[in-house]
């Protein structure tokens, strides 16, 4: 299994921290947390870091020290984080190398994407992203995260189901195919069950792809692309 991927927070915001922390987490990340610039210095030094994230509790100027000494090519990738008055500390920090510059206040779902992106880059990170009619699923690490910015936990169960149906798209699955391929997270789960299952994961989806086709199992029907 591939080392988990480090990110590293300086001096981001209590709140915006916390969330960022538990939505990286919940990625399978690790997150280690400095709240000022010289007590990320030992963080820095010691390396094993793969993002650092500045949050705009420091001071342009101590945001570009601690780029200009720890953003080399073999470093972590940097993505400071900058008051929207501070344009001319924006393009300096970009011309010293930092990975992205986002203005606060900011989403922390956006910020996590974009931490995500750099980590795929560094090849840190392979994504698996479904998208569907009302949300996308990231199989790596079971989120389902909708359109309206909420988010759920898909069970190994339900990751495998989901798995089996994008692995044959406009195919019929039986009950016995999806016992088969896909077992139940616990030995009740059989034959009729398998339809609270199905439900389950619609629901849990907000999908209408996976259709019950009567008398004989389940099909998947990717979606139709979004045209806006």
């Amino acid at each position: 299994m591939a080392a988990r991927s480090v990110i590293a927070l300086v001096s981001v915001a209590e709140v915006v921290a916390g969330d960022l922390a538990d939505h990286l987490e919940r990625r399978g990340h690790d997150v280690r947390r400095a709240h000022q610039p010289w007590e990320a210095e030992s963080l820095l030094v010691a390396g094993g870091i793969d993002i650092v994230v500045v949050g705009d509790e420091v001071t342009p100027v101590e945001g570009r020290d601690l780029l200009k000494r720890h953003g080399r090519d073999d470093g972590p990738d940097f993505i400071l984080i900058c008051r929207p008055a501070e344009l001319v500390d924006k393009v300096l920090a970009l011309e010293l190398g930092a990975a992205d510059v986002v203005e606060s206040p900011l989403n922390v779902r956006e910020l996590a994407t974009r931490i995500g992106g750099l980590l795929t880059r560094r090849g840190r990170m392979v994504q698996e992203l479904i998208v569907l009619e009302n949300a996308t699923v990231d199989l790596r690490s079971a989120m389902v995260m909708h359109r309206s910015g909420a988010e759920d936990q898909l069970s190994p169960g339900q990751v495998a189901l989901l798995r089996l149906f994008l692995a044959s798209p406009r195919k019929v699955l039986t009950r016995d195919d999806i016992i088969a391929a896909a077992p139940a997270e616990n030995a009740e789960a059989f034959d009729r069950s398998i339809d609270s299952r199905i439900v389950r994961l619609r629901r849990k989806l907000d999908t209408e792809t996976i259709t019950t086709i009567r008398g004989s199992g389940y099909r998947f029907d990717p979606p139709v692309p979004r045209s806006d």
